[in-house]
């Protein structure tokens, strides 16, 4: 398995460098805001400009979301931010129950959300948790994310606070698929 490890200061991400800005009046500008949403780093601003997305603030992002976790039984709060390819960032966090079976992870959260309001094309996904654990997806959750954007990019945080970066079908290689028969 492929991880790129990548620094939570946003130095290797290059998210020192100023956000892309489409201009008014450019015919390029439709083509630059194309490509960045392609790329699954472009978000929309309250002004509807396209601005870039480092991966740094996509984690930023799921901070936030972990911050609203409802862990009362096993105090591991998990936040997820889902970068669509238009640049909406859909929040989830996980929601404990005292029947643990009922509980649902952030992540699973953040797709049941995007889904019922109609949102897809999935880009990018980045995970927190606690300061000092790693928190991959777990499997249920890379078998939701498999059934609604193999191709995304998967960020979290590790043990030693690096950021790890890769995709799905690297941490899911064999993922269930429903076959069914022609009559």
């Amino acid at each position: 398995m492929t991880r790129r490890r990548v620094s939570t200061t946003g130095a290797a991400t290059g998210s020192g460098a100023a956000p892309a800005r489409a201009r008014t009046g450019s015919a390029a500008a439709p083509a630059r805001a194309r490509r960045a949403a392609a790329s699954g780093s472009a978000r929309r601003s309250s002004n509807g400009a396209v601005r870039r997305v480092t991966p740094a603030q996509l984690m930023a992002e799921a901070e936030i979301a972990r911050k609203r976790a409802y862990a009362p039984y096993s105090k591991f709060r998990v936040g997820a931010a889902l970068l669509t390819r238009s640049g909406q960032i859909i929040h989830g966090c996980n929601v404990e129950n005292a029947s643990l079976g009922l509980s649902i992870c952030a992540e699973r959260n953040a797709v049941w959300k995007a889904v019922s309001e109609g949102i897809g094309d999935f880009v990018a996904i980045a995970v927190a948790a606690e300061k000092g654990h790693d928190a991959s997806p777990c499997g249920g959750c890379r078998q939701v994310l498999q059934e609604f954007a193999p191709d995304i990019v998967v960020y979290w945080i590790d043990h030693t606070d690096k950021m790890v970066r890769t995709r799905l079908g690297e941490l899911l290689a064999r993922p269930f698929q429903l076959v069914r028969s022609q009559k």
